[in-house]
């Protein structure tokens, strides 16, 4: 098969790497700053992909706390993207995803699909217990990922870390960015 016809493409390192300014938010009843190991998990995966980290909050489960933090971020304009953990599961205390899919300019629905593809090798049937999501607000990538270390490790490595490469080919998410908010 020619080079132009492999599916999935890589990152090409002869390219330059640009940076994101990514944020992370941790959705949890139960979990502070000092307990928050998915939370530290993707601040790590940030840090070592080369990525400006842009801040951190642990935020518990309540749609107008989870907006609000979202929104300060966005407004401020100091991310591109928000990774956030917790509250995408099907419980009545996980409200992520309502609180923020709302909000959404633009759902990336390929994201739930891609997500559960790889959390199913890793998990089983049991990716049906998650609502993972993601969507633009306002020009900033949001991506909701389940709470567990094991669904942020598949959903950052397996997923999100190779679009927010400049390098990534045939196409990534850093390359739209410029043009989100065109009318």
């Amino acid at each position: 098969m020619s080079e132009g016809l492999k599916p999935g493409g890589g990152i090409k390192p002869e390219l330059p790497f640009k940076p994101v300014r990514i944020a992370v938010l941790t959705v949890s009843d139960t979990r502070d700053e000092s307990t928050d190991t998915s939370g530290q998990l993707l601040i790590d995966r940030v840090r070592d992909a080369g990525h400006d980290f842009a801040g951190r909050a642990v935020i518990r489960d309540d749609v107008e706390l989870i907006r609000a933090q979202v929104r300060e971020w966005i407004d401020g304009k100091t991310v591109d993207a928000i990774v956030t953990t917790g509250g995408t599961g099907l419980t009545g205390r996980d409200v992520t995803v309502q609180a923020l899919e709302p909000l959404f300019d633009k759902k990336i629905d390929g994201f739930s699909v891609i997500f559960h593809l790889v959390s199913y090798a890793t998990v089983g049937l049991s990716t049906l217990q998650s609502r993972a999501t993601a969507g633009i607000i306002d020009g900033v990538f949001v991506f909701c990922l389940p709470g567990s270390n094991g669904a942020v490790k598949d959903g950052w490595d397996k997923v999100i870390a190779a679009q927010l490469d400049s390098r990534h080919k045939p196409c990534n998410m850093v390359e739209l960015m410029p043009r989100l908010l065109e009318k």
